[in-house]
């Protein structure tokens, strides 16, 4: 039951995001739009921290000196994961005008919907990892430490399920209810990128401070290269800036506290 709650968690905090479309006539301000990507921002990267990199580092203390090898490594190959993802897969970002990845004939929407997918991404991966270690006892992690990586995913995805559907009612020209169900869905990968990734790391075990640390890169390369240059550019950048500080602090006292 606490896994089912664990996996769910994110993906519950999507719905009801998504669920904004329903109450308000417009998309949100510029100045939200930035204090929300920027709390998310904070979030990815203390849970980054102190849900992946560190417990992959603890993971490895057999190796002495070289503990940080599976985690340097680890958190490379996130990073270079997410780099073909972007270039691989069709999508269009929020507010952007020319879409990414291959030319195709997908509609807006659609490709909207892709750009908040493969952000999703890798947090299933991370919260299945952590879920993963916390099953193996590998890593020390413990149910209420990888329930705080899912409750603040889960915070982190509530306003971002709104960001996802008021631009696709709007400027998608979708219904609220598809917009609703758009945005909803959006968030759908997480849980199922969590259970195939808890799945895969019973084969691979051993591999489980490689798979720490990879989440860490995969997070940390949609921070680097979306979240904070959305949250940053135009007028209200330093909104974005308090909504990283309150998402950081958050996350670290979520699982310092819980953990």
């Amino acid at each position: 039951m606490e896994l089912l709650v664990g996996l769910m968690l994110p993906f519950l905090g999507t719905t009801l995001g998504a669920a904004g479309v329903f109450f308000l006539k417009n998309q949100l301000r510029a100045w939200v739009q930035k204090l929300m990507l920027g709390f998310a921002s904070g979030v990815m990267v203390a849970a980054s921290v102190w849900s992946l990199l560190i417990p992959s580092m603890d993971a490895s203390e057999g190796l002495g000196k070289f503990a940080f090898v599976p985690a340097a490594v680890g958190f490379l190959l996130g990073i270079v994961f997410l780099l073909l993802m972007d270039q691989m897969i069709p999508h269009l970002h929020l507010g952007a005008e020319k879409a990414e990845g291959p030319c195709c004939q997908l509609r807006k929407t659609t490709m909207l919907v892709l750009a908040v997918t493969i952000h999703n991404i890798p947090e299933g991966i991370a919260l299945g990892v952590v879920l993963a270690g916390m099953l193996s006892q590998q890593a020390e992690i413990t149910m209420t430490g990888a329930l705080a990586l899912s409750i603040g995913i889960a915070i982190q995805n509530f306003p971002e399920g709104a960001i996802v559907s008021l631009p696709l009612k709007s400027e998608g020209g979708l219904g609220r209810g598809r917009a609703f169900l758009y945005g909803s869905l959006s968030g759908i990968v997480e849980p199922i990128a969590a259970l195939l990734t808890i799945l895969l790391s019973e084969l691979f075990t051993p591999l489980l401070p490689y798979l720490l640390s990879f989440a860490a890169g995969a997070m940390i390369y949609v921070v680097v290269e979306e979240l904070i240059p959305e949250a940053s550019e135009g007028e209200h950048s330093n909104i974005g800036t308090i909504g990283f500080a309150a998402g950081f602090v958050l996350m670290m006292i979520l699982d310092v506290a819980l953990g």
